[in-house]
């Protein structure tokens, strides 16, 4: 077995009930780490993992848009487990179909504000806290999109949101070394997952024809693909100098498709 180094570190994810998010608690669970869990809306399965590992999970209600309740989160982390050694930037929306030219700008702010804004918060307080508590380690790991690198018709939106995420990124890799010395700040791409959300569209075996014509491996990710990856990237002595890097988990995609309108939906 693999001695990622990762026991007893303290890991805040957000957006950690959804398919993704909740298999990187499992992730880092099974590296014995303390894990603070921020979820919006609904506990899903965290609350069943809650209860089971009490003295390794604590959750926490967080809207990631408003400033208060990221202030919030890290406030709480830091009384649980003091200082946030990792920060898995997860918390994101996306929206049905549309073009451009009919979407309204309430839709856009939103979603720049949820994925965007919300990742740019999180990464302030955990900078914030990596000040109070002075170590040479730290390490943030963001979770893009393929739809971020090779775009998204029909969802300019959610595409501008996780291409914005390299550029703050690319910029905190920079800073965070004022900080804490060895600090690491990378981005995962996660391209088709199956995660609930993407299970009909997996049944669907026209759909399924289109979407692996650009995936060399001929398959979409499971979310353990995707955490496995982000796992990597937090681990000090598996990925100690490794920063600055974006990684897409999409079994080799070279783009996309172009699809009619009624055919477009995506990861």
């Amino acid at each position: 077995m693999v001695n990622t180094g990762l026991k007893d570190r303290h890991v805040v994810i957000t957006g950690a009930a959804g398919g993704i998010g909740t298999e990187i608690v499992k992730q880092f669970l099974s590296e014995e780490c303390q894990i603070t869990a921020a979820y919006n809306t609904s506990k899903g399965e965290l609350e069943h993992l809650s209860e089971n590992y009490s003295e390794k999970i604590a959750l926490c209600k967080t809207d990631v848009t408003k400033e208060v309740e990221v202030k919030n989160l890290f406030a709480f982390a830091n009384s649980k487990h003091q200082r946030v050694d990792i920060l898995v930037s997860n918390a994101g929306i996306a929206n049905p179909l549309v073009n451009i030219e009919d979407m309204t700008l309430n839709q856009w702010n939103k979603t720049i504000t949820t994925n965007l804004t919300g990742a740019f918060l999180c990464s302030k307080y955990f900078f914030q806290n990596l000040e109070r508590y002075p170590e040479d380690y730290a390490s943030l790991v963001f979770i893009g999109s393929t739809a971020g690198v090779f775009g998204e018709a029909g969802f300019c939106d959610y595409a501008t949101s996780k291409a914005g995420m390299f550029g703050l990124m690319m910029s905190l890799k920079n800073e965070i070394i004022r900080i804490a010395s060895r600090g690491r700040v990378n981005i995962v791409n996660p391209g088709w997952t199956l995660t609930p959300m993407a299970e009909e569209i997996a049944k669907d075996e026209n759909k399924m024809k289109r979407i692996l014509q650009t995936i060399p491996m001929k398959k979409i990710a499971i979310p353990e693909d995707i955490a496995s990856v982000v796992m990597f990237l937090c681990s000090d002595r598996l990925a100690g100098h490794v920063s600055g890097q974006a990684i897409t988990v999409a079994g080799g995609m070279e783009g996309r498709v172009l699809y009619s309108k009624d055919e477009i939906f995506m990861e």
